[in-house]
């Protein structure tokens, strides 16, 4: 079966985001002054081929671990659905 993990990668809370200071700024600037905080991250899709949800996502984290996110400043969260990649 085939199957999507979204990987959802931000910065540690204790890890300065320079990026989402730079928006919440530029917001700021557009007139959304109600803006309090801003935090970035990257969103990333995945297609497995695996037996099971539980296969593809224990895949996912373990990609996550080794490639998509540092452990050292970022946390991620994955979701597994069921599906093919869009054309």
């Amino acid at each position: 079966m085939q199957f999507k993990a979204e990987i959802h990668v931000t910065l540690k809370r204790t890890v300065n985001d320079p990026q989402g200071l730079a928006i919440r700024g530029g917001l700021h600037s557009l007139g959304y002054e109600s803006v309090e905080a801003v935090r970035a991250g990257k969103f990333i899709e995945v297609w497995i081929e695996a037996e099971s949800a539980s296969e593809a996502e224990r895949q996912a984290k373990e990609m996550s671990d080794q490639l998509l996110a540092n452990p050292v400043i970022e946390e991620y969260a994955v979701s597994v659905v069921e599906g093919a990649p869009s054309p």
